[in-house]
């Protein structure tokens, strides 16, 4: 491949060498999150959201919490127009929360500017986003246009802004300001224009100009973005009047992480897409961005209880589908097959309710500690259902965990690796995931179908007594083979009376390892039997399902018995 056509980023752009503070810097409150769905995401649309979708991604957005929302790019399509004029009428009316502001976008050409201010008219508050692209790759093929040139039209049209805000003095009309591919700019030069901008627009802390600085095409690693934030944060003239915004795109794959360390360096509001919509490779997505603070234990500020909700809404108006590995709101981002992230995810669940318990509070009020799962599904709207799934990678502990919180069904320790090769080998026939229904019915088939059907050993009638002296007796009608016979054993209890009575129809039975439940089916009522026996030399389990703990007891010997006779 011909990699010696293309340059580093140090020979496209100058980056000031200056100490650093942004890699010792911590997030701990989030940024004012700025969805530009409606604009720059619906843009990159192959069917732009007609209004009846935009106003659908709007009332989410609003339902959200997110308090500043790009709207459109009035001047580009009557449809955005018509959209803008809508909401107009809507925040006339008192239809959008007082402290929601609509933002709106322009280029810096005074006719189209015009048309923007034609569009907000009526609202009580809205941003005007002024924008042109200033760096020098953009100024001489697309422009045709030096700095000074750049910085006249600009400053034309900030002035026109202003005069026309002015013009207007019920509303709250405040300024943003983007120098379109601001990362590959001269710091310099994007510094003198904003500093332009903020003296021209006269900012101040009551009411603030946004400077946005995109990283419009990525094109180096998320720390030189990261630099080249902290250098305008520095030397930003008025700061405390500026709101200093990021606007990450995703072509190199790392829009999150430039947005991160972007807000280490000092930026106080960051645009996105939720999922990650946009031109090319998307810009940085909001989901994503917000959900990592909150696995930090930061609020970020919005509501993401219910992601499938919010991942309905923004399928349905993009026409676009959301990955099923997209962090936190994919299909199988809660999801192990593996066997090893299956039992340490199990355990870590039993864990998790102990501690709840510990310390006398719901499971979903306790500290969050469960491998492989940074944050609890069930804190946005997830259940639990889909967070272990069965296929030919799986293990006992995936199994297991699936047959006890669907049906009831906790295998005994010893029991789980022999139901896992089972399970493996369905599977591995198959080539296909196992649900948890199909895995009751596995388990039913394997070692209690034995017990109940006939086999090599078959009971047709039984009962027990106890003596005065605390024996047990069992006397049954048993088929072994072809045979009938009457049969009675004694023991110390009935379930080593059935076994004494299983040697006297010529069975040797073993009972090593054995265990019993309430599986909470029907109310409680239904018990389950697990028996691990040696029948003549061979080793097999066998389990009982029934509403009497003997009755289920003794269909798991029977089963395991019958297992052992098919295996030999």
């Amino acid at each position: 491949m011909p990699f010696h056509r293309y340059h580093p980023y140090q020979d496209r752009v100058d980056v000031p060498s200056e100490e650093r503070s942004w890699p010792s810097a911590r997030i701990d409150r989030a940024p004012l999150w700025v969805p530009v769905d409606l604009r720059d995401g619906n843009q990159a649309l192959a069917e732009p959201m007609d209004t009846g979708r935009k106003r659908r991604f709007f009332d989410l957005l609003v339902s959200m919490g997110f308090k500043e929302i790009e709207v459109g790019y009035p001047s580009a399509s009557r449809a955005d127009f018509d959209f803008v004029r809508d909401l107009a009428a809507l925040g006339a009316s008192g239809g959008i929360p007082d402290d929601v502001s609509i933002v709106v976008f322009t280029p810096a050409k005074p006719e189209l500017i015009d048309r923007t201010f034609e569009s907000i008219e009526g609202l009580p508050r809205a941003v005007v986003h002024l924008y042109i692209p200033t760096s020098p790759i953009w100024r001489d093929i697309v422009l045709g246009r030096s700095r000074a040139q750049v910085q006249g039209v600009v400053t034309e049209a900030a002035a026109h802004m202003a005069r026309l805000a002015d013009a207007r003095p019920g509303a709250d009309i405040r300024f943003q300001f983007s120098p379109e591919t601001f990362n590959l700019t001269e710091p310099d030069y994007v510094l003198e224009l904003c500093d332009g901008l903020t003296e021209l627009w006269d900012a101040s802390p009551d009411r603030p100009v946004t400077h946005n600085l995109p990283a419009t095409v990525e094109i180096a690693t998320p720390n030189v973005y990261a630099d080249q934030i902290e250098y305008l944060h520095r030397h930003l003239a008025r700061r405390a009047s500026v709101i200093l915004s990021v606007h990450p795109h995703n072509d190199r794959g790392t829009g999150v992480a430039c947005a991160e360390l972007a807000v280490l360096a000092g930026a106080q509001r960051v645009e996105g897409c939720l999922f990650g919509n946009g031109e090319r490779t998307g810009n940085v997505d909001l989901v994503t961005l917000a959900l990592n603070l909150y696995a930090q234990g930061v609020d970020p500020m919005v509501d993401f209880s219910d992601i499938d909700a919010v991942r309905e809404v923004v399928e349905h108006c993009n026409r676009l589908p959301v990955h099923p590995r997209h962090p936190y709101a994919g299909d199988l981002v809660h999801t192990a097959f593996s066997g090893t992230h299956q039992d340490a995810i199990s355990k870590g669940f039993a864990h998790h309710a102990l501690r709840a318990a510990e310390l006398g509070v719901a499971e979903s009020e306790a500290p969050w500690a469960v491998p492989y799962l940074p944050i609890d599904p069930a804190d946005i709207g997830r259940s639990y259902e889909a967070v272990i799934r069965v296929n030919s990678q799986s293990g006992k502990g995936g199994m297991a965990y699936l047959l006890r919180t669907r049906h009831g069904i906790d295998l005994p320790q010893r029991m789980r690796p022999d139901f896992s090769r089972v399970v493996q080998e369905a599977t591995d026939d198959s080539g296909q995931e196992a649900s948890a229904k199909e895995l009751y019915e596995l388990f039913r088939a394997t070692y209690v179908g034995p017990g109940k059907k006939s086999g090599h050993a078959a009971l047709s009638s039984w009962s027990t007594d106890r003596a005065p002296d605390g024996t047990h007796r069992f006397t049954c009608t048993l088929q072994v083979g072809s045979h009938t016979g009457h049969f009675e054993g004694t023991g110390n209890g009935p379930l080593s009376a059935f076994v004494a009575a299983l040697a006297a129809a010529g069975i040797t039975v073993d009972i090593l390892d054995y265990s019993e439940h309430a599986t909470g089916a029907g109310g409680g009522s239904e018990a389950v039997a697990y028996a691990e026996c040696g029948v003549d030399g061979v080793v097999c389990w066998g389990a009982g399902l029934n509403t009497s703990v003997l009755t289920a007891s003794v269909q798991a010997v029977l089963a395991a018995v019958n297992r052992a006779e098919a295996a030999r």
